[in-house]
Formats: C-alpha cells, structure tokens, sequence
C-alpha cells in the first residue's frame, strides 16, 4: 500500500465514521489530502472498493487491537470494551463497521461482507472467550448502541456507563 493510498483510506474512514457510505465522495476525499480525484480513482476504481477496503482495513487493526489485549491478559469482554471505548475517546466518532452496519441493506455486496465480516469476527471471538452465543450477541450490541448512545448526545460518560460490568453498575 502506498502513503497516498493510506491517506485517502484515512481520509474516507474519518468521513464515513461520521456520514457513513453516503457522507464521502471522491472529490471530498481527495480535497481532503490534496490530490486530485483521478488519484483517488487510481488506487481505488470505485467508492465500493474504496469503502470496502477501508472496512477490511478497520476490521484488522480493531481485532488486533482486540487480540494485543487479551494476549496481555484481558479478558475478552473486557478488552472489546476498552478497545471501543478507546476508538471513541481518540476521535468521538461512531465504529466504522456500526455506522456502515446501520445501511446495510443499502450498501454493495462487496462491502457489506466486510462489514459482516466485522461483526461475525466480532461474535466468533466473544463466544471464543468465554460468552455463550446469545450473550456475545448482546455484548457486541450494547457496545454499539453505547456508542451511538455517546456520540449522539455528545457524552462519552455515557459510553462509560452504558457498557460498565454488571459488578460495576450494580455497585
């Protein structure tokens, strides 16, 4: 992957976290780092290839994350937990995956099964740790519904109280 590569996929996730599919174009993107459209276009034909690739990319580094933490002994509840929460203290803006998630029945195949993709790795590696299947489910939905919660109301206390163990918040 080449920088300008890397640049117009910063570029686009900064964008779509905050407008999912339909809050980015080429034009913005590109005005976004300086180049010109037809360079977008050239390391990415289509707004479907860009935004899948964007969504592949945010899947590896969020379950790396996920997988440094609990290699470092956390649990995995926990380290899901934090690494959500870390992505919405750095820059308040919603998962990539959750907001592309929101129109799936909108998007191209190509990138809804990133998104999937996103989603089932997500469950596979709660159940994985420990959860029962429904469990995971609703582990991995309170996260996201935390921080729709946060970022709408502009509160990340909220994030912080909506997905607070159950010890926690019964304390």
């Amino acid at each position: 992957m080449t920088r300008t590569a890397d640049a117009i996929m910063d570029a686009a996730e900064r964008r779509i976290r905050v407008g999912g599919y339909g809050g980015f174009s080429f034009r913005e993107v590109a005005a976004d780092i300086g180049v010109k459209s037809a360079s977008v276009h050239y390391h990415f034909p289509t707004k479907d290839d860009l935004a899948a690739a964007v969504a592949r990319r945010y899947t590896d580094r969020f379950t790396q994350a996920v997988a440094n933490k609990i290699a470092a002994g956390t649990k995995v509840d926990v380290a899901w937990r934090d690494v959500f929460r870390r992505s919405l203290a750095e820059d308040g803006r919603m998962c990539l995956c959750g907001i592309l998630g929101a129109s799936a029945h909108g998007l191209s195949e190509q990138v809804a099964a990133e998104v999937r993709r996103f989603f089932r790795s997500g469950l596979e590696g709660l159940e994985a740790g420990g959860l029962g299947k429904e469990e995971a489910l609703r582990f991995l939905a309170m996260l996201e519904g935390s921080m729709l919660v946060a970022s709408v109301l502009g509160d990340q206390a909220l994030f912080d109280a909506a997905s607070a163990p159950a010890a926690a918040a019964a304390a």
